[in-house]
């Protein structure tokens, strides 16, 4: 059959216009834009914002300017009425923000508009709601104050897809706040403010009588506005000049603040962008960027802003020439703002400063302070450690509790450490390879407490305490020989893996090291959980919080790229269906599904489909055992009695899917490594809520909350002794805080 040739129909008005609207109105934060503008035309000296449920419920926007007059409300939301425009020869040299009468009439055909509004002339105030563009009855006198309030309600109530896809409230939210502190930073003769509706503070509060500077300090904070060099520079020939404030070379962020304003109107150019950033290259550390605010006023009739629905963009003549001329000018007055540099200082906020250079002249145990030593040790020098001690957890639980003191008497002689500069965390493992060895297929044993035989060794009902007389007999051991032959988890080798991308990775994480923090969690004595998520131990004299959460998931993630290929198996007592995995993991929100991502039950299907042609080298690789139905059968067994848990199995089966990197071989284990590592964490969410346990679980909450507090304690922290290497950035971000240290407490005490 020939091919039938389509009709042209003239599309619908409505449909028309809702096309365009969706052009011009993207995002709340464009309406906003829309309406700031208009109150700035109509010479407002104050703008209020009020938002709800990041202006997808409610936009209002009020100001004093010169409000609409009451024969113009019924055609105030049609398109192509503008009191700006008359003919298209204006638009040459057009100075105001708004010319093609597009903004309400945009906003009234996605969403439900109602003006209130009074001329300076009115005696009262009119208000007139709007739908489609066309006003619902005529406008009704009521009270109100000078200027115009727009509401605008249910945006995109009636574009399905764009409402589902602006679903984060905050984000929007937050990008409001980002237009409107624009807009207030270039307009400082302006008050405006912004606040979510039932707030009664401002997130964002101008004064008509403050500065640009102030507007920036109050909006960026002090750490830009100090920093600040106003810049200025005008050129005849090329029509322009440009003012505004720079940082100078002390401040930089990762990511460039930039606001440019053209003619007054905020927009964006990437090559203006490039050129500035361009001249701090030379001044700021790498991947570090400047605050910029400029503002260009170029003759309006080399401007041509009809170029983009949003106006976000402008074409201007000479535009190569008067970026250039602008360079050249910031140039020259960061080269004068750099002969000297400002650095401050602040006092000490708690840290994991744990370098070992203090003095300090005591040692772990008593005999410190006996006659023989020379040097007197004072009180206030002396570290208090003895793993006899009673740990925390004794003034929190009943002393007859037999879990409690169990645990307990397996630690009692832990002491000494693993070798002194330990390079890998791996390194400083075995104590008597023939006797683990003879251990290795016991993997499976069930994990209760337990104590040491007589002889020293480990007899094999004793699954815990596997490697704890190594700790004693570690000191005088050769260590480079053990860590060849056995895994973290006391399991033989089966082969030595020389992948260039394991070794890479391998290399990363020694280069990341931190020796001191390493030294403190070699010598560290186990205060006690605070909660599952945060524990406290001491180190010299010094008390630290540390996150279990964060230094298990880095254990873990370091163990699999060590003993990569060479893990024992953690059989599962039946097998668990990948589809039902996925299903579990897909109900959880935290999975952020949505309905736009298809059926549940299809995704679920691929997951399984997906996963089972990955079972060759998961199983070979990493242990993960998946059999041909496609139940998983088998986990890692990454360290010696110790079971992820298994809660957290739903999620991490979905993001084994959806979170790693299956192209690259090096990103592939890698991030492979750190969504198992994440799953076999210890994380609060998984860990059953001792405080409120209810009466069915009031028997079993003393065992089951000591079972993870024991774990905790006699498998992890004992295992980051020796295998952990911990990464320099764990000393900023927060996962391990100094909290007390003996020295300050002394002062504090004399001072009572």
């Amino acid at each position: 059959t020939a091919l039938m040739a389509g009709v042209i129909r003239r599309l619908d008005e409505a449909v028309v216009n809702r096309i365009a609207a969706g052009e011009v109105i993207q995002r709340p934060a464009n309406a906003i834009k829309e309406m700031i503008e208009n109150c700035l035309d109509a010479k407002s000296t104050s703008i209020q914002v009020v938002v709800k449920e990041g202006g997808l419920k409610l936009i209002q926007v009020q100001d004093n300017g010169c409000g609409i007059r009451k024969e113009d409300l019924d055609i105030v939301c049609e398109r192509f009425t503008t009191s700006k425009l008359q003919k298209f020869e204006d638009l040459a040299s057009i100075s105001t923000y708004g010319f093609r009468g597009e903004a309400l009439a945009s906003i009234s055909h996605v969403a439900h508009v109602t003006v209130t509004t009074k001329t300076a002339d009115a005696k009262c105030a009119y208000r007139a709601t709007y739908s489609d563009g066309k006003i619902k009855a005529p406008p009704k006198p009521c009270a109100g104050n000078q200027g115009t309030q727009i509401t605008v309600e249910d945006l995109f109530y009636n574009v399905n897809t764009r409402r589902k896809a602006l679903k984060n409230p905050n984000e929007e939210y937050a990008k409001i706040l980002e237009v409107v502190s624009r807009y207030a930073i270039h307009n400082s003769g302006i008050s405006f403010s912004v606040k979510k509706q039932g707030d009664t503070v401002s997130d964002v509060r101008t004064l008509s009588n403050a500065s640009t500077v102030d507007n920036i300090r109050s909006i960026f904070g002090n750490a830009v506005s100090r920093e600040l060099i106003e810049v200025g520079c005008e050129d005849a020939n090329l029509a322009f000049k440009m003012k505004g404030y720079i940082t100078n070379a002390n401040y930089s962020v990762k990511k460039c603040i930039f606001l440019l304003f053209i003619n007054h109107r905020l927009v964006e150019s990437a090559a203006l962008r490039k050129a500035i950033e361009t001249v701090y290259a030379a001044y700021l550390p790498k991947s570090t960027h400047p605050f910029l605010y400029l503002s260009l006023e170029i003759t309006p009739q080399n401007v041509d802003v009809n170029v983009h629905p949003t106006k976000h963009e402008v074409h201007f003549l000479h535009e190569d020439s008067i970026l250039e001329r602008v360079q050249q000018h910031v140039e020259s007055k960061l080269l004068g703002s750099n002969s000297s540099r400002m650095y401050f200082t602040q006092t000490l906020l708690p840290g994991a400063d744990c370098s070992s250079n203090e003095v300090v002249k005591a040692s772990a145990n008593s005999s410190a302070v006996t006659k023989g030593t020379s040097d007197k040790v004072y009180a206030h020098q002396m570290v208090r450690t003895d793993s006899r001690e009673q740990k925390l957890d004794a003034f929190l639980q009943p002393v007859n509790n037999p879990l409690s003191t169990g645990p307990a008497e397996v630690t009692t002689e832990v002491n000494a450490g693993p070798p002194e500069g330990a390079v890998r965390p791996q390194d400083a493992e075995m104590a008597d390879v023939s006797d683990l060895v003879e251990m290795a297929d016991a993997q499976e044993a069930t994990v209760m407490p337990g104590g040491l035989s007589e002889s020293g060794h480990l007899s094999s009902d004793t699954v815990p305490s596997r490697k704890r007389p190594r700790e004693d007999v570690d000191i005088e051991m050769e260590k480079d020989d053990t860590r060849k032959d056995m895994t973290a988890a006391c399991t033989p080798r089966r082969r030595i893996i020389n992948l260039t991308s394991v070794l890479t990775l391998q290399e990363e994480i020694s280069n990341l090291a931190h020796a001191n923090l390493q030294e403190m969690l070699r010598d560290h004595s186990f205060v006690g959980c605070v909660s599952p998520q945060w524990a406290l131990a001491q180190y010299q004299t010094k008390l630290y919080l540390l996150s279990t959460t964060k230094l298990s998931e880095e254990l873990f993630y370091q163990i699999l790229i060590y003993d990569f290929a060479n893990f024992g198996v953690l059989r599962l007592s039946e097998p668990a269906p990948l589809y039902e995995l996925s299903m579990l993991a897909l109900e959880d929100p935290e999975s952020g599904w949505t309905e736009e991502d298809g059926p549940k039950e299809g995704l679920a299907e691929y997951i399984v489909e997906f996963l089972k042609k990955k079972t060759e080298m998961l199983k070979d690789y990493f242990s993960l055992e998946i059999d041909e139905e496609g139940n998983l059968i088998g986990l890692p067994l990454l360290i010696d009695n110790y079971v992820p848990p298994l809660e957290g199995l739903p999620m991490f089966i979905l993001r084994l899917a959806t979170e790693v990197n299956w192209d690259e071989e090096k990103e592939c284990f890698e991030s492979l490594s750190r969504e198992l590592a994440m799953f076999y964490s210890i994380r609060k969410q998984y860990i059953i809520d001792e405080a409120n346990p209810t009466n069915s679980q009031n028997e079993d909450s003393d065992s089951g909350s000591t079972t993870w507090k024991w774990t905790v304690e006699h498998v992890l922290y004992k295992a980051f002794r020796t295998h952990l290497l911990p990464p320099k950035h764990f000393t900023e971000d927060g996962n391990i805080l100094q909290i007390a240290n003996l020295p300050d407490l002394y002062k504090v005490f004399e001072r009572c």
